[in-house]
């Protein structure tokens, strides 16, 4: 069976007292066959178009529907669930992938923007649902909204705190020294690089009003992190996706070498983030687990301040995703050792980048 979903939602604030409704029609979108409306509470006018969006999912299949049309006026989602935009913002995250299970029930699933006008049913559902959030508003709700009104937007259109990565590289090693191809592999820091280590952990506890250090899996990054979270009082927590880029064949090897063991490839890695060295990783496939790992962090850890201590390409990584930048700037940004650049990423999808390469406290 094939059916047409319509679906819509909005908050009176963005954020703000939202809603959602949701209409499935057959096929020639005669007939009705199920309708839904939500009020969901303190929420941006995307959550509300998701869960609108997957409201109507689920209605098409509780009927056993194997075909669905989604007719919907949210360019964003579209385009996401059309896999044609990626998603970037962290609130959106858990409910793409909720939708996209969901999707995975039917034979076929196309999606389709509409203008407001010819979505009028889930619409007026979808008002009705806001109106119902408004009448439940609590007092922190409130509280909220009056924080908006006092606090507008800055000139970059930003609301809201934001989380702050304090990005750290990890300090000297006996790679780096030799200036080779440091990814996966384990070395240790050399006693140069303990002291950088441990002049980034004074100028961090200095500043301040850190709330949780983060660091990658491996030994460099660890112990950085732990001079860190030693001179903070805090714990060092692990995420293996900020480890470093796997470079395969190439680990231990000087761009020289591995130029000339694989000169065709290298030249092609050079300037193609979907090229990976030989048994390694490119750096496209570091990006995608680098942005789960900032998701969860945001995630965790709202408006507050979070060290990240890991390596040049997740760290380029983040920045670049701060920037909305293309794949060029991986090639173009340089970041030494013990370096610390500062992102910021707001709740409502917007970032900025603070500082980049900072190693003044060094010496």
């Amino acid at each position: 069976m094939k059916v047409i979903i319509e679906a819509d939602g909005g908050s009176r604030g963005n954020p703000g007292p939202a809603g959602y409704g949701a209409v499935v029609w057959t096929a020639d979108h005669n007939t009705i066959l199920a309708e839904r409306k939500q009020a969901i509470g303190w929420a941006t006018n995307n959550v509300a178009e998701y869960s609108g969006l997957i409201a109507g999912l689920e209605e098409a299949t509780k009927l056993g529907a194997s075909e669905v049309d989604v007719n919907i006026d949210s360019k964003l989602v579209v385009e996401q669930m059309s896999g044609r935009w990626k998603v970037k913002h962290p609130d959106m995250a858990p409910l793409h992938q909720q939708a996209t299970a969901l999707s995975t029930r039917f034979d076929r699933v196309t999606y389709t923007w509409i203008p407001r006008a010819r979505n009028s049913h889930a619409d007026r559902l979808a008002n009705e649902a806001m109106d119902a959030a408004a009448e439940l508003q609590t007092p922190a709700d409130e509280e909220k909204a009056q924080e908006q009104r006092s606090n507008p937007a800055g000139w970059t259109g930003a609301r809201g705190a934001p989380t702050r990565f304090l990005l750290l590289r990890h300090g000297q090693t006996e790679l780096s020294v030799e200036r080779r191809y440091s990814g996966r592999g384990n070395p240790a820091l050399t006693d140069l690089g303990r002291r950088q280590a441990e002049a980034a952990a004074q100028y961090v506890a200095k500043e301040g009003g850190v709330a949780a250090v983060i660091t990658s899996p491996l030994q460099r990054a660890h112990d950085t992190a732990a001079a860190a979270a030693k001179a903070l009082g805090l714990d060092v927590s692990v995420d293996a996706d900020l480890i470093e880029t796997d470079f395969g064949a190439w680990e231990g090897l000087t761009f020289s070498e591995a130029a000339e063991r694989d000169p065709e490839l290298h030249r092609r890695w050079l300037r193609d983030t979907s090229e990976s060295p030989p048994d390694g990783e490119s750096f496209d496939a570091a990006a995608e687990r680098v942005g789960r790992a900032r998701a969860r962090i945001i995630s965790e850890h709202p408006g507050e301040t979070v060290l990240v201590v890991s390596h040049v390409t997740p760290i380029k990584t983040l920045l670049r995703i701060a920037l909305d930048a293309g794949t060029s700037i991986l090639y173009r940004m340089h970041l030494d050792l013990a370096s610390l650049s500062i992102a910021e990423f707001y709740p409502d999808g917007a970032a900025s980048v603070r500082l980049v390469n900072q190693t003044a406290y060094l010496g």
